[in-house]
């Protein structure tokens, strides 16, 4: 068993796993688990509980402390997003029977924590969905968006990326739009024999593409398809303006300040950040675009300390990040 009294927890409870971490004062990671689902909006706050306990029970095991080891903890949580979602979901955080001081936020703060050095400033997810939040140098102000995706007006994850390329395909049947080389590769994707039997079995349900298809747009554009680039600028100025509408919120025009890039979208074209970048500095010019590459849960490891009152250097910090990706 290890002999450190102080340990430090941090949980990333997402829509298909929930990751908890445990890591002692020097930023070495020690013991790991995993959950599954942990968002309430899909499994409800009885499988938050179950997911938690589950990813707890092995942290612990893993690092081979007890509970009352943890002086610390931080939550991130999807699908905590609103005032009256505060109570069940610490209530569902407190059946880990912890007793140290400790924080939950929504999951989209812990790429911030995680990605900025300086823990503030602005995360924009990309990733199947999107969403964006803020908070400012003192942590006081929190600035953000709704997350509700398209139907709140807010775009691009992967999801909505192919909801638009979906439109761009019909759009050619019908002659409202130009011939892309996204209708031949939807087509291979599907199995459809032709665009009418794509559209009709899009409709029925036949066929479905969905957000894993989203590499298809980005290697049409690298292949010089009009339309699939037009669409990834499209997503870049989106992603920006979830952005813009944040850095409005917390009056950070005139800072410097991060804007952390989180998800796999990132990863599909230089198009997708040129755009984004462009978007942000028409209203920020010195925000600075910077590429999550720490692991989520790293955040909340750094939440949990600061619960404790434990501000970790940039040499903890790194080690932190270091053996969590050894020990994942």
């Amino acid at each position: 068993m290890l002999t450190s009294s102080r340990y430090y927890l941090g949980a990333d409870v997402g829509g298909t796993k929930t990751h908890i971490l445990i890591a002692n004062q020097n930023g070495q990671a020690v013991g790991f688990g995993e959950g599954g689902a942990g968002n309430q909006e899909m499994v409800g706050y009885m499988g938050l509980i179950q997911s938690l306990c589950t990813a707890f029970e092995r942290a612990i095991a893993s690092a081979g402390i007890t509970p009352d080891q943890i002086a610390g903890a931080g939550f991130g949580v999807a699908g905590y997003d609103w005032p009256d979602q505060e109570a069940p979901t610490l209530e569902a955080i407190g059946r880990l029977g912890l007793k140290a001081p400790l924080a939950a936020v929504n999951d989209t703060i812990l790429g911030l924590l995680a990605g900025s050095a300086e823990g503030w400033g602005v995360a924009v997810v990309s990733g199947t969905g999107c969403n964006c939040w803020g908070w400012d140098r003192t942590r006081q102000r929190v600035g953000r968006v709704t997350g509700g995706g398209v139907s709140m007006g807010e775009a691009s994850g992967a999801s909505e990326l192919i909801f638009e390329a979906v439109q761009a395909v019909a759009h050619q049947w019908t002659c409202r739009g130009p011939v892309t080389t996204l209708t031949p590769a939807f087509l291979r994707h599907t199995g459809a024999r032709d665009l009418p039997d794509l559209l009709s079995g899009l409709m029925d349900g036949r066929y479905s593409v969905e957000a894993d298809a989203a590499p298809l747009v980005f290697q049409a554009a690298a292949d010089g398809d009009g339309v699939a680039i037009e669409l990834i600028h499209w997503a870049g100025r989106e992603l920006g303006e979830l952005a813009k509408a944040v850095i409005r919120q917390l009056g950070f025009e005139h800072l410097e300040f991060d804007v952390v890039q989180i998800g796999s979208l990132y990863d599909g074209s230089p198009l997708l950040n040129s755009a984004m970048r462009q978007t942000i500095h028409a209203v920020a010019p010195y925000a600075r675009l910077v590429r999550l590459k720490a692991p989520p849960v790293v955040g909340s490891v750094l939440l949990g300390m600061e619960q404790a009152g434990f501000q970790p250097t940039p040499v903890i910090r790194q080690s932190l990040v270091e053996t969590t990706k050894q020990m994942r």
